[in-house]
């Protein structure tokens, strides 16, 4: 299974501070030499994290393949065909949410999204659409053209910080998930292999399988368990666990688990 570390928290980070320090484009050698093999990022509408320059250097000094991950908006498109990175993950934007809460709604886009990706074929940008896991978005994937889907792992990760963490105790709990612990084991259990079973339909219907969204160090093994799930994007729990070990070790880590 192939791992694509998202580097967006980096520029997070220089962002807190709004200096010039820390550079995302320090982190794609020692990504690389981890054994990474996709540089991700988020180039938002609001640029919050990664700017323009960044992507820019980023896409033309990368030696591993770069995802970037954005919105449909004409701006933005305008800008992924200009500098081609290897791949366009389009996903949802809201500018009030502080990460992507959930999947594209495929089915009420279609006509906005086919256009869109014919224009990021015709650059030569392979095209994934991060949706939720259901069977509806992934065949209206396929008849738009995509070459990838990526799941929204956000509720199964939700499900397994409230059943093996501390999430359930603090004021940061998702309260339709205030349940008894065989309950959130149940649920957890169906949410995975719900997982299995999409992938499995998306592979069979020549649809390439990414996942991302809350996977971190504790609740990957099973999702890198899923044979037809090719990459898993990750970010934010490797950028975490590099402020303690460094991003080298952190990479290497996670590499080891999936």
């Amino acid at each position: 299974m192939k791992l694509g570390v998202n580097i967006d928290h980096i520029a997070v980070l220089r962002e807190a501070r709004r200096i010039n320090d820390p550079d995302p484009l320090q982190a794609l050698g020692i990504c690389a030499r981890a054994g990474a093999e996709q540089i991700t990022i988020h180039l938002r509408e609001d640029r919050r994290h990664i700017h323009d320059e960044d992507a820019i250097a980023i896409i033309r000094h990368s030696l591993l393949p770069v995802n970037l991950e954005c919105a449909k908006s004409k701006d933005i498109i305008d800008f992924v065909c200009k500098y081609r990175p290897h791949r366009a993950t389009i996903v949802p934007e809201k500018r009030q949410e502080v990460t992507t809460e959930g999947g594209l709604n495929v089915l009420s886009q279609q006509n906005d999204l086919k256009d869109t990706i014919y224009r990021l074929h015709q650059a030569e940008v392979e095209v994934s659409l991060f949706i939720d896991p259901n069977p509806e978005a992934i065949l209206a994937s396929k008849e738009l053209g995509a070459d990838w889907i990526e799941f929204h792992t956000g509720h199964y990760a939700n499900l397994w910080a409230m059943l093996y963490s501390n999430l359930a105790n603090t004021h940061h709990s998702i309260k339709e998930l205030e349940l008894p612990r065989h309950k959130l084991k149940a649920r957890l259990e169906q949410e995975l292999l719900k997982l299995q079973d999409l992938a499995k339909h998306a592979k069979g219907i020549k649809l390439k399988v990414a996942s991302g969204h809350g996977l971190n160090y504790q609740n990957v093994i099973p999702i890198s368990k899923i044979k037809e799930i090719e990459e898993l994007n990750i970010g934010q729990s490797i950028i975490a666990r590099s402020i303690f070990v460094g991003l080298e070790s952190a990479i290497k880590e996670m590499k080891n688990l999936i």
